[in-house]
């Protein structure tokens, strides 16, 4: 197997998933965000990125806060330290194999 290759298939599953790239991408580029402007940003709704979240928060990778806007409940999210190295690997190892 040539290298090129080889690096496509030690991507980081969990990241590679589209809609977690997404959500990836954009909480890389912002030091915290919310639920909702996730949602519309990604074009996801509330229960497939819920999912996503999920699934990252497991892994380490986001952090979910929930927390109240005066009376309204709102959901933090941010990359954690350990979310934005990896994310910044699954970058290089992209770019490598392209």
């Amino acid at each position: 197997m040539n290298q090129q290759i080889r690096t496509i298939a030690d991507l980081d599953r969990v990241i590679h998933e589209p809609g977690r790239l997404m959500i990836v991408a954009l909480l890389f580029a912002v030091e915290r965000s919310d639920f909702l402007y996730l949602q519309h940003e990604t074009g996801m709704n509330k229960g497939t990125l819920s999912s996503h979240l999920s699934r990252l928060e497991e892994a380490g990778y986001v952090e979910v806060t929930k927390t109240y806007r005066g009376k309204v409940p709102q959901t933090l999210l941010r990359l954690t330290g350990a979310g934005r190295k990896a994310f910044e690997e699954y970058r290089r190892k992209l770019r490598k194999a392209l």
